[in-house]
């Protein structure tokens, strides 16, 4: 009898193991978010980097990140180092993938490596330089990146230790295996009702929306028509310099429609980055997509229609030095 059963036990056994394995395994991988503590915890993880993206637009950059930065962490300034590009005169849109290479390679990262992206943790336009080194991260094919919650404020709050001067990084070689779900052109844009009935998502705030201001680079004020407002920044806690907890996330995604495509965009890719972070990453909504190019590329277009609540008093206005 027993031998009878000995097979059974023995397959049965290893299935057990199997599961736990995958238990194990599933445990194991990596959160689109992790806080101060789990970054502590596994600082010394062998295929772990910590890279600070500190840069102008938080007021830091390379000299805040040598003078203080979490040990070991690696900088690559966000606005300096080529996480963005201009091309077709259309500037802050997504590098080549032979770009994509070298500047992922030399700072050190592979297909193994889990990356940790660091931000200052100073405000929501700050978290959105996170957000967009992110998905250029996830565009181009690394499959383990984290965004460290509350930056590097939130670690020096934290009292963790804090190292200066500056950590080379060791170049490796980096093939890109690009993810066209992640990234939304032009043409994607211009179809996205008729073809693939998206939702457009504005991530800016409602005067960009409304067309009451615009960014510098853009060529007319307003938004792609048929385009819903949700600001970024309404997805982040000021008082914490966080992202706001997972339930107050859902309500506000709740606000678009649940069903079908979501396009992300605002002026450059970079608002619109906290936006598809929040719903693709943390909300589990896998058809959610950015499009780099925004407003900026979507206004030098002449032909491409733009709905826009813009009246003469608000050019007056502008005249007078008392508007956008």
């Amino acid at each position: 009898m027993r031998k009878f059963f000995a097979p059974f036990l023995a397959a049965g056994l290893s299935a057990l193991v199997s599961l736990g394995a995958t238990f194990t395994a599933s445990a194991a991988e990596p959160q689109p978010l992790v806080s101060v503590s789990w970054l502590k915890q596994h600082l010394d993880d062998k295929n772990l980097l910590v890279l600070d993206i500190r840069s102008a637009i938080d007021g830091g950059g390379a000299k805040a990140y040598e003078e203080a930065h979490i040990p070991g962490a690696i900088h690559s300034d966000y606005d300096k180092a080529g996480w963005r590009v201009t091309r077709n005169d259309v500037p802050f849109m997504l590098p080549t993938v032979a770009e994509l290479e070298k500047l992922v390679g030399d700072i050190g990262i592979d297909e193994t490596t889990h990356v940790v992206v660091v931000p200052a943790g100073v405000n929501f336009t700050d978290f959105g330089s996170a957000a967009r080194t992110y998905w250029t991260l996830k565009v181009v094919g690394v499959p383990n990146v984290s965004i460290l919650d509350g930056g590097v404020a939130a670690w020096k709050a934290a009292g963790l230790p804090l190292e200066k001067g500056i950590k080379k990084p060791s170049p490796t070689i980096f093939s890109a295996t690009l993810n066209e779900k992640l990234l939304s052109r032009l043409e994607d844009v211009t179809t996205s009702e008729t073809v693939k009935n998206a939702t457009l998502l504005d991530a800016r705030p409602a005067s960009f929306f409304n067309g009451k201001e615009k960014a510098p680079a853009a060529k007319a004020y307003g938004h792609i028509p048929g385009a819903v407002n949700l600001d970024s920044a309404s997805f982040y806690d000021a008082a914490t310099n966080k992202l706001k907890p997972h339930a107050e996330l859902a309500a506000l995604a709740a606000q678009l429609p649940a069903q079908g495509p979501v396009i992300a965009y605002c002026n450059t890719g970079h608002w619109a980055a906290t936006d598809w972070f929040v719903l693709h990453e943390l909300l589990g909504r896998k058809d959610v997509s950015l499009y780099d190019g925004s407003m900026v590329e979507w206004s030098a277009k002449a032909t491409l229609p733009i709905a826009s609540s813009r009246t003469k008093w608000d050019d007056v206005l502008k005249v007078l030095g008392l508007g956008s």
